[in-house]
């Protein structure tokens, strides 16, 4: 019998109040908007362990195509913790990092909807420039511009 392999990272899910603003802001960063719709119903919940659920989802693409944000507006049941403030250095998933060509061009684009730098932007070596910024409803994402050209 072989082993099954791992194939590829299909998307990362985000909760978010607002749909609208959360696919506006990854928009502006260059994802590309697939779709919205409803997810609803027993079936549903059978995979989140959530029961009878209604969440409005959108789906964005990156660039290369490869992977995927999956942006979720909880319906029912209701949202019971919030995390996006925690600091960098707080238990679990922490943020979703994306590489661009131009770090500050970016950060001028996304500060339009209402980015916030959250320490500055660094050089590592002659790889890359690096920096956190907190996106709609605080949310924790990771820029690294690579030096040398796009990688």
């Amino acid at each position: 019998m072989t082993k099954s392999k791992l194939l590829r990272m299909d998307n990362i899910g985000i909760v978010v109040e607002s749909l609208d603003d959360a696919v506006s802001f990854f928009t502006e960063l260059g994802l590309t908007f697939e779709g919205r719709g409803v997810v609803e119903g027993e079936w549903a919940g059978r995979i989140t362990g959530l029961g009878d659920q209604r969440v409005e989802v959108a789906m964005m693409a990156t660039p290369d195509g490869h992977s995927r944000l999956e942006l979720s507006r909880f319906l029912a049941p209701s949202v019971v913790a919030d995390h996006r403030n925690a600091p960098v250095n707080a238990l679990g998933y922490l943020r979703a990092m994306f590489t661009v060509s131009d770090i500050d061009d970016t950060l001028a684009r996304l500060h339009k909807h209402g980015a916030q730098l959250v320490g500055d932007v660094v050089q590592y070596e002659n790889a890359y420039r690096l920096c956190y910024i907190r996106g709609p409803e605080g949310l924790l994402i990771g820029l690294a511009q690579p030096l040398g050209g796009d990688r």
